[in-house]
């Protein structure tokens, strides 16, 4: 989407401590940020990132799309910047994503004919991708999202093209080769809807069979993009500590709150679109109080759980910083407006920042 500079805003400083001093222990509170954020072109977002969080993820831009586009001709200015401005400001630092069905160029499964490539020549392409971006950055990223998404809302694999050609022994690979790459780095597998009993069955299975062939699985990523009513306090705690008992540290990740109708069953995924509906877009003048007190409300609860589990939780991370930049505007809807994140579209910080603050600075 188009960027808009809003160099005349500046954000209030009323709260009064950052929700990384809060939350320091506890766990990394993390966002996921842009190039146009890592050059520091943003001087709004800028005092925000460094402010509030000890933690970034790549949005997009380590992707292996657009990081490898063509065989063998890697885009690493974007990912070079994301890196340094992460050592600049002391963060723990957090690659996304090194294998994943969505937003992977296509040549990565195709011969010259057009044809699927032999299991043996996808096995190779991963690996020699997985070597170059990890080894690049060995001792310099903390954390990678080697696999994202395997594994369906119903427990099965996935039939992605890296399932259909290499089986799903693609996954313990990826884990080889990115421990190979950099032995110091941490490994996470990372999912959305994984409160779900089904899906968390699956993925509880997928990780004990790794687990079993010798592979470690240092973090286990549950995506948070929730909903005002959904998914349940219950469910997301019942499911964080089925994954901390894997022996794995458990993140919350991508985590924002949408406030717009979800009509269809709760998703991440991204292929999924509708056609819009003035319906499903009632807050184009902004929030109602009522909605927005809901919102704040779910964002401290939400918290206040993670608190409670913080010796199983290592990290939360937001999917972004303003709401203006998310991309729950545009999915699975484009043109709406949605309200998901800490930091409203002027960059002002909502009642929830504030109220995550005292939460936890009087657990």
């Amino acid at each position: 989407m188009a960027m808009v500079i809003m160099s005349g805003c500046t954000p209030k400083e009323e709260h009064r401590s950052s929700l990384k001093s809060a939350l320091n222990d506890n766990f990394h509170i993390g966002v996921a940020v842009n190039p146009y954020q890592t050059a520091e072109k943003d001087s709004v977002a800028n005092v925000l990132i460094k402010k509030h969080f000890n933690s970034i993820v790549a949005e997009n831009c380590m992707k292996s799309a657009l990081i490898q586009p063509k065989p063998g001709e890697f885009n690493f200015d974007n990912a070079d910047q994301f890196v340094e401005y992460g050592e600049k400001n002391d963060m723990f630092i957090v690659g996304h994503t090194l294998i994943w069905h969505s937003q992977s160029p296509r040549w990565f499964y195709i011969d010259d004919e057009g044809n699927d490539v032999s299991r043996e020549k996808l096995i190779q392409r991963m690996k020699d991708h997985i070597s170059t971006v990890v080894g690049r950055y060995k001792g310099r990223i903390d954390g990678w999202d080697v696999v994202n998404e395997a594994i369906n809302d119903d427990g099965s694999w996935r039939e992605n093209k890296f399932y259909d050609i290499i089986g799903k022994d693609y996954v313990r690979l990826a884990f080889e080769f990115a421990r190979e790459a950099d032995p110091g780095a941490e490994l996470y597998y990372n999912d959305y809807n994984m409160q779900k009993e089904d899906k968390r069955k699956g993925v509880v299975k997928m990780v004990n069979q790794l687990q079993e062939q010798g592979v470690k699985v240092d973090g286990i990523g549950m995506q948070g993009h929730y909903y005002l009513d959904y998914p349940s306090s219950e469910d997301i705690e019942e499911s964080l500590l089925a994954y901390a008992a894997l022996g794995s540290n458990v993140m919350i990740t991508e985590l924002d709150v949408s406030a717009l109708p979800n009509p269809w069953e709760s998703t991440a995924e991204v292929s999924f679109d509708a056609d819009y509906d003035d319906k499903l877009n009632p807050y184009k003048d902004g929030l109602p109080e009522e909605v927005s007190k809901q919102l704040n409300q779910r964002y401290l609860d939400l918290f206040n759980l993670f608190i409670k589990h913080s010796d199983k939780v290592s990290r939360v991370t937001l999917w972004g910083l303003s709401d203006a930049y998310s991309w729950k505007n545009n999915w699975p809807i484009r043109g709406r407006t949605d309200y998901p994140l800490l930091f409203d579209r002027d960059y002002q910080p909502k009642p929830a920042v504030d109220m995550i603050i005292e939460a936890a600075e009087t657990k």
